[in-house]
C-alpha cells in the first residue's frame, strides 16, 4: 500500500551524519527570521547566551499566552450591537389586522349558544388555555357534537361572525385616498373573523407613505346589538382590537393586540424598528430555515407549522386555524385528539422557540412597530349631532358603538438594531500576527521556516528508525548466547 511505498522510499535515502545535522541546526539558527535566535548561537559569551535565551523564551511564552487568550475570546463568539437611524423619502406602511371584541352575531349565538364554547376550544391551537372536563359548557359541547356530526365551525364563524361592509366600516381613508372593505383581506384568528389592511400577498401592492403625520384613518360600527360574546370567558369589552405587524408576518394578538373602546378616538403613532440577528454561534438565528406554508419565516408562523405537523401526524387531520393542506378536523376530532395533543405538545415542549436548537429559532431579520397611543372622547357634542343625523341613529347608539382609529408614522425614518460579530476571522488573524511581530518579530514566512525545520528533522528521524533500528536488531540476533560472558 501507500505506507509500504513510503517506507521503501525512505529506506533508500542515506542517513545524514552527525556533523551534517549539527550544521543544519546551526544554519537554521543564524538564518531564521525568528528574532533573537541567532544572538544565542553567535555570541561567544556564555552570559550573553543565557540572557538572550531568557529573552527569547520569555517572548515565546508571552506570545503563546497572548494568542491563547485571543483564541479563547474568539471562541466565546462575542458580539456587538449597533443602532443606526436611516432617513428615507418613502417608508413601507405596516399591515393592520382588525377584529371586533364581540366576535359572534347575536342571532347565531341565540340559536347555537354552545358555539362560543366550541370556538374557545377550536382557537386553543393559537394560544394556551385550559379547558377542563368540568368546565362550563363541556358536557353541552359533547352532546352538541354527537347530535351535529357534520357541523362546520369554520363555515359557521365565517357566516355568523363579525363581517366588514359599508355598515360596519363607516369611513376609511389612507393617505387622503378613500378605501373600503375591498381593501381588506379576511383572516381567522382567535377573535374569529378579522380583516387585514395592506396584507402581504402581493409585494408590489404594499403601500408606502412619503409624509409623516398622515396614514390610515377608520371609523367602525361595532353594533353591540348585532354582535355579542361571552363575559364568562373573559370577553366583556366592546370595541375593536387590532395588531400592527409586518406584511411578511401573520397577525399575532397574544401580547401584541391593541384595543380601541367604543366612544373613543384612538391615535396610534408608530415607528419602524428593524432587528438583525447573527446566525449561530454568534446569535440564535438559522438563515437557511424555510417554512412550507409561509413565504417569509417568522417564529409565530413556525410554531403554527410545528403544531400542524404534529397534530396531522397523530390525528390524521388539520385544525383549520393551522397552515397546511390536510383534511380539516371535525369537532369530534378536536375533543378526542387535537385538544389532548395540544396539551401533550405543551407539556413535552415539542414546539419551542427562541434559541438556535429550538423548534423555531429567532428570525434573522425582524420588523416591528413600536407604538405610542393616545385617546380622546369621540365624537364631540357637535360631531355627535352630525353623525346621529347622517347615520340616522340615536346619539346613545353613536356613543356606544362607534370607534375611531387613526394610525400614522411619527417620522420618515426607521431604526436598525444590528447584532454584529465582535471579532471576525480576518481581525483574529491580524491580532495574532501583531502579537507574533511584537514579541518575536515573526511573520507567516517565519512559521513556514519553522515548519520546514521540524519536517526535515522528522524526516531524518524516520530514516534513522528504518535504517539503524533494523541494523541494530540484526547485530543483536547474530551474537550467540555462548559469546555472552
Amino acid at each position: 500500500g501507500l505506507l509500504g511505498k513510503i517506507k521503501l522510499y525512505l529506506s533508500k535515502k542515506p542517513l545524514p551524519s552527525a556533523t551534517d545535522r549539527k550544521k543544519f541546526d546551526h544554519d537554521f539558527a543564524i538564518s531564521t527570521s525568528f528574532h533573537g535566535v541567532h544572538n544565542i548561537v553567535r555570541n561567544r559569551s556564555r552570559i550573553r547566551k543565557v540572557i538572550w535565551l531568557v529573552v527569547v523564551l520569555g517572548s515565546v511564552s508571552l506570545v503563546v499566552w497572548q494568542i491563547y487568550s485571543r483564541l479563547i475570546n474568539y471562541f466565546t463568539w462575542p458580539t456587538t450591537t449597533s443602532i443606526e437611524v436611516q432617513y428615507v423619502e418613502k417608508i413601507e406602511f405596516p399591515s393592520v389586522t382588525f377584529c371586533n371584541l364581540n366576535r359572534f352575531q347575536t342571532a347565531a349565538v341565540a340559536k347555537f349558544g354552545i358555539i362560543v364554547f366550541l370556538w374557545h376550544t377550536v382557537s386553543k391551537v393559537l394560544h394556551r388555555q385550559e379547558i377542563g372536563v368540568n368546565s362550563t359548557g363541556f358536557k353541552e359541547a359533547i352532546d352538541f357534537i354527537e347530535s351535529h356530526q357534520n357541523f362546520s365551525v369554520t363555515d359557521f364563524i365565517k357566516n355568523n361572525g363579525f363581517y366588514l361592509n359599508n355598515s360596519t366600516l363607516l369611513a376609511c381613508e389612507f393617505f387622503g385616498i378613500p378605501c373600503g372593505p375591498k381593501d381588506f383581506k379576511h383572516v381567522f384568528t382567535e377573535y374569529g373573523n378579522c380583516f387585514t389592511f395592506n396584507h402581504g400577498e402581493n409585494i408590489q401592492g404594499w403601500k408606502k407613505v412619503s409624509v409623516s403625520g398622515r396614514g390610515l384613518s377608520l371609523i367602525f360600527d361595532v353594533n353591540q346589538e348585532e354582535f355579542t360574546d361571552s363575559p364568562g370567558l373573559g370577553f366583556a369589552d366592546a370595541g375593536i382590537i387590532f395588531v400592527i405587524h409586518s406584511p411578511k408576518k401573520e397577525p399575532q394578538f397574544v401580547g401584541l393586540g391593541l384595543c380601541s373602546p367604543v366612544g373613543m378616538h384612538t391615535r396610534v403613532t408608530i415607528r419602524q424598528l428593524k432587528t438583525v440577528h447573527q446566525e449561530y454561534p454568534w446569535g440564535e438565528c438559522k438563515p437557511n430555515i424555510k417554512l412550507q406554508n409561509f413565504r417569509h419565516y417568522s417564529t409565530y408562523g413556525c410554531l403554527k407549522e410545528c403544531k400542524a405537523q404534529l397534530i396531522e401526524k397523530r390525528c390524521g387531520c388539520l385544525p383549520f386555524l393551522l397552515p397546511g393542506n390536510g383534511i380539516e378536523c371535525d369537532l369530534q376530532k378536536y375533543y378526542n385528539c387535537v385538544s389532548p395533543m395540544l396539551d401533550y405538545i405543551e407539556f413535552k415542549g415539542l414546539c419551542t422557540m427562541g434559541t438556535h436548537n429550538s423548534s423555531c429559532p429567532v428570525s434573522c431579520e425582524e420588523t416591528e412597530y413600536p407604538t405610542t397611543i393616545s385617546y380622546s372622547s369621540f365624537p364631540s357634542q357637535k360631531a355627535l349631532k352630525y353623525l346621529s343625523k347622517k347615520l340616522n341613529q340615536s346619539q346613545d347608539y353613536i356613543r356606544e358603538n362607534l370607534v375611531n382609529i387613526e394610525i400614522n408614522y411619527s417620522d420618515l425614518n426607521y431604526k436598525i438594531t444590528q447584532q454584529q460579530k465582535a471579532v471576525s476571522v480576518s481581525e483574529l488573524l491580524a491580532d495574532v500576527g501583531g502579537q507574533l511581530g511584537l514579541f518575536c518579530g515573526a511573520s507567516m514566512i517565519t512559521i513556514i521556516e519553522i515548519i520546514e525545520y521540524l519536517f526535515t528533522n522528522f524526516y531524518w528521524i524516520c530514516i534513522f528508525f528504518l535504517l539503524k533500528i533494523p541494523e541494530m536488531t540484526q547485530r543483536l540476533s547474530a551474537v550467540s548466547p555462548s559469546d555472552i560472558p
